[in-house]
């Protein structure tokens, strides 16, 4: 397969993410777990089916989880659509 798409919100989550990290743990140490997560994205586009079903969230998804986030996908013929990425950051501004 090896091929894969972000979505806007996916795109979204990745600057917010970003931004989170750089608050929290540095500017080099952000920019290493963002650039990690386009190694993850190639993962999964290489081996989609390998990751838990999440049906029980949204029919068709699939889950990966990297550090202390999720990564939400589908596959969408021979293109993985990179849905949403929620981690621990999301939920403690949730409890807030």
């Amino acid at each position: 397969m090896a091929m894969y798409r972000l979505s806007n919100e996916a795109k979204n989550d990745l600057i917010r993410i970003h931004q989170y990290g750089v608050k929290k743990i540095g500017e080099v140490q952000a920019d290493k777990y963002f650039n990690t997560f386009f190694d993850y994205f190639d993962m999964i586009a290489e081996r989609p089916f390998s990751y838990e079903s999440v049906d029980y969230i949204k029919e068709g998804y699939r889950c990966c989880v990297f550090g202390v986030d999720s990564i939400f996908f589908r596959v969408n013929g021979k293109v993985v659509e990179i849905m949403a990425i929620i981690g621990r950051q999301d939920i403690t501004e949730i409890i807030k």
